[in-house]
């Protein structure tokens, strides 16, 4: 079975408020979709990254997140990652009040997970960050993780 790791913006988009801005709401409602059919399809994983992402904001908000990650697989900070991650986040040009995004992505490589499901189309799930990873890990010889959305892992029926 595939292995997926959720990035905080899925279980976020699972419990959040529909959004006025009809794009947001639009893949809140694929998110919603793929949750209810396809994450059956998967091993899911999350880290101590998201873990922590979750537990900030609004207490209900933050109540509904836990939630729904409550019970998956929480993969452990280690030193490989967090060297990777640093890494990444000078590489690929993260600003640093969203160094997290680069540990998403470290925590996919380091535990070899098939794909990094995300609606973090700025630093994450972005053609030319695509390119810059895949072309960092052939070079070195690492994993490469499938960055995708929902929309991109929901059933073909």
């Amino acid at each position: 079975m595939e292995r997926v790791y959720l990035e905080t913006t899925i279980p976020s988009y699972l419990t959040g408020k529909l959004n006025r801005d009809i794009v947001v709401a639009a893949q809140q409602q694929v998110t919603r979709e793929w949750w209810d059919t396809a994450r059956f399809d998967y091993e899911l994983y999350i880290s101590e990254a998201v873990v922590f992402e979750c537990t900030r904001g609004d207490e209900e908000a933050v109540h509904r997140r836990l939630n729904i990650i409550n019970g998956l697989s929480i993969l452990k900070t280690n030193e490989e990652v967090e060297n990777l991650a640093e890494v990444l986040f000078k590489m690929l040009g993260i600003p640093e009040k969203s160094k997290l995004d680069a540990v998403h992505l470290a925590f996919t490589v380091v535990f070899e997970i098939n794909h990094l499901l995300t609606w973090n189309c700025r630093h994450l799930a972005h053609g030319e960050i695509r390119e810059k990873i895949h072309n960092y890990c052939f070079k070195n010889s690492l994993f490469e993780p499938m960055i995708v959305t929902p929309l991109e892992l929901m059933r073909r029926d």
